[in-house]
């Protein structure tokens, strides 16, 4: 009954918002890149100025945790001009391969519902899945396309046996590894897995950036919060990096510094580069590592912990995080912000809290009301799912998406108030 009582108050307060909402315009009129800052083109036009770099943006969550090439772009007919200059786009990479298009689509549109500044999507895939990205993006409504650039590239690997490298772990995961060497021309990057969902801006983890210190130059979530019942402290037979390991879905680099450091290793005394590193240390531990290019990254941040940030649990939330009890305070207290849904619960029915948000997101027409058609329907389907083990906790799924669209709701809000000159 408890449980029950707080979803029922949560369904009143944001019902009372919804009123708001409506009050304040339906976004089915104004498309949904104007709930999520249209407006800054606009000010640019009216201010002679280009927009600031991706940083500014979420910098209370900086401070406060300080913490070959197929071009599809052309498609897009998106070219780059002096007011979006490449260092003022956020990077996405992503790496789809076999049955991956829909869930990756969705991860992305994820990404472009929420954030503020424009993306520029890396999506590496196989040569199968190439023209299906392409069609379906650009299918996406104008208003929607405006705001990101995208370039798809092949399935490569620049040292070692190629098909050996395809098969590690899942089908293409260890090309993220190779990111850092493949992107020259990019200064940052945040990788994510293609079942990763974004619950509030990219803008905001994209922050972290500014957190770095001299000698970080990638940021991961741990893998486990509670070392008695983390994988890598109890099973793993190679080094991992702190008391739980740290789990790579979820993985904001820094490539100018990856491309110039020499990593210390446990095969030679002096220093590796990147791309010199990873063939023999995959050799070294082959037989002995389980989740693949996530068991190297650990071992190579066990040998250089002061080269990387840790970002709280909330920013990659998985089902092990209330599987087993919940064990990530940091969603518990701010709401997930970063939705992992490892394990395929979003396409079974084992943990349908994560299915009802990955199934809201896929399913929503991106100018419908946001907030009608997409929060309204999860907060009313997360009533079945209080049984279950992560659906108990209804606030940790509800709040900081709540937040996310009361953000856009003022924004759009204060840019229709603005008086027009």
């Amino acid at each position: 009954m408890r449980i029950h009582g707080k979803v029922v108050a949560i369904a009143v307060c944001f019902g009372v918002f919804l009123l708001l909402y409506f009050w304040g315009g339906n976004a089915a009129d104004d498309p949904l890149l104007g709930e999520v800052g249209e407006g800054s083109e606009e000010d640019e036009e009216e201010d002679g100025e280009s927009s600031p770099p991706p940083s500014e943006f979420g910098g209370n969550e900086a401070e406060k945790f300080a913490g070959k090439e197929r071009k599809a772009d052309s498609n897009v007919a998106r070219p780059l001009t002096k007011r979006t200059r490449d260092e003022e786009l956020m990077h996405l990479a992503v790496v789809a391969c076999g049955s991956r298009l829909d869930e990756t689509l969705t991860m992305i549109k994820s990404a472009l519902l929420f954030s503020i500044k424009k993306i520029k999507f890396h999506i590496f895939s196989e040569d199968s899945l190439a023209p299906q990205f392409e069609e379906r993006l650009n299918l996406w409504p104008h208003s929607v396309i405006v705001k990101f650039h995208f370039s798809i590239y092949p399935i490569s690997f620049s040292v070692g046996n190629a098909e050996e490298w395809k098969k590690l772990f899942k089908p293409c995961a260890a090309q993220r590894l190779f990111l850092p060497i493949i992107l020259k021309d990019v200064d940052s990057l945040l990788y994510v897995d293609t079942d990763v969902l974004f619950l509030r801006p990219m803008d905001d983890i994209w922050s972290f950036l500014k957190s770095f210190n001299e000698t970080q130059l990638a940021a991961m979530a741990p893998e486990h919060e509670v070392p008695k019942i983390g994988w890598y402290s109890r099973f793993a037979r190679h080094p991992f990096y702190g008391m739980t390991g740290v789990n790579s879905g979820v993985m904001l680099m820094n490539l100018t510094r990856i491309r110039s450091t020499l990593f210390k290793n446990s095969m030679i005394s002096s220093g590796l580069s990147w791309e010199d590193l990873l063939h023999p240390l995959y050799q070294k531990y082959k037989s002995h590592i389980t989740w693949g290019d996530q068991d190297l990254l650990n071992i190579i941040f066990h040998d250089n912990p002061e080269c990387l940030f840790v970002f709280p649990c909330q920013w990659n939330y998985r089902p092990d995080h209330c599987m087993y009890g919940s064990n990530c305070k940091g969603a518990e207290e701010e709401g997930v912000s970063i939705l992992h849904g490892n394990r395929g619960v979003y396409h079974d029915d084992k943990q349908p809290a994560f299915k009802i948000i990955y199934d809201a997101i896929h399913d929503f027409p991106f100018e419908d009301n946001m907030f009608q058609s997409l929060f309204y329907p999860v907060q009313s389907r997360f009533l079945d799912t209080v049984n279950t083990l992560c659906g108990r906790l209804p606030q940790v799924f509800l709040k900081q998406i709540g937040k996310t669209m009361k953000s856009a709701f003022e924004r759009k809000v204060v840019r229709h108030a603005r008086p027009q000159s």
